[in-house]
């Protein structure tokens, strides 16, 4: 089974369309949305959730009224003032740092978990699909990403499945990194613009330090073709295989309207090309070790 995650150095450069359009073209596979912050390939696949389950991100503290005798020694050394007048707990500013618990005399604060988000298994005309959604103001997306993962590992064993897709999510960050875990090929999605090209130097660095093989799709050529030549130019240089080239195009943007991917909305330059990158990213999964 190989693991394949679509990533990019910064948000808006057509990633989850790629993503949808590749899960529409494989065979056998397990869809997972890792971009937990801000999920959005159900808007393609409409998912149909079979089963919820709870995600616990991190423990907060939480004060047993009947022992606290009132000597206001966590106030005192709670730095995140989460701590109210009256001994009880604002989960918005706890951090779950656990100096409370320590310091209590009485033993009245315990460190407990606390729900802040969902994951989902659900089923799209293209097969499983694993997502989740990061309650509003919660941390620990990256442990909400590497949750879905192992889900989707699961679910892949169950079926038998021979691919695990993964939507990842944006930037460099901790999400990106639990996403790339285990990976045996990064598609990076860029467009030619200054700060696609400045973040596609970014995230290859993050790639190329946890050792996963990375190949390049330029969305977007067509809007700066001096770029693009910059980008195939610094691939070629570093050895990284530039997959293929997609133009700009309102295809993408009316087959979301859709709800559809760009292989079932379309068949024009764009969906042409999304083939041949299909191809590509097939071949270097095979070759992977």
């Amino acid at each position: 089974m190989k693991q394949l995650v679509i990533i990019s150095g910064k948000g808006g450069t057509g990633k989850t369309t790629i993503t949808a359009a590749i899960a529409s073209m494989a065979e056998n596979a397990i869809i997972a949305d890792c971009d937990v912050d801000a999920p959005n390939l159900h808007l393609v696949l409409k998912p149909e959730i079979t089963e919820a389950s709870d995600f616990h991100g991190m423990e907060i503290a939480h004060i047993d009224t009947e022992r606290c005798t009132g000597c206001n020694i966590c106030i005192e050394n709670c730095n995140f003032d989460a701590i109210y007048t009256d001994h009880s707990i604002n989960s918005c500013k706890c951090e779950g740092c656990g100096v409370c618990e320590y310091v209590c005399p009485e033993n009245a604060i315990k460190m407990v978990n606390n729900p802040s988000g969902s994951v989902f298994d659900s089923m799209t005309r293209y097969g499983p699909m694993v997502h989740a959604e990061l309650m509003i103001g919660e941390e620990a997306s990256g442990k909400l990403v590497t949750a879905v993962k192992e889900h989707a590992l699961s679910l892949a064993g169950q079926n038998g499945s021979d691919l695990i897709i993964c939507d990842g999510p944006p930037g460099t960050g901790c999400p990106v990194i639990a996403a790339i875990t285990g990976a045996d090929l990064a598609l990076i999605v860029t467009e030619p613009s200054l700060s696609g090209i400045h973040d596609l130097e970014r995230i290859i660095q993050v790639t190329d330090h946890f050792g996963i093989p990375a190949i390049v799709c330029i969305n977007k050529y067509s809007i700066n073709e001096e770029n693009t030549k910059q980008i195939e130019t610094s691939c070629k240089e570093n050895g990284i295989i530039v997959a293929g080239k997609l133009p700009y195009d309102t295809i993408p943007n009316k087959a979301m309207i859709g709800k559809k991917t760009v292989i079932e909305y379309a068949d024009n330059e764009f969906s042409k090309n999304l083939r041949e990158i299909w191809k590509t990213v097939r071949s270097e999964l095979c070759e992977s070790p």
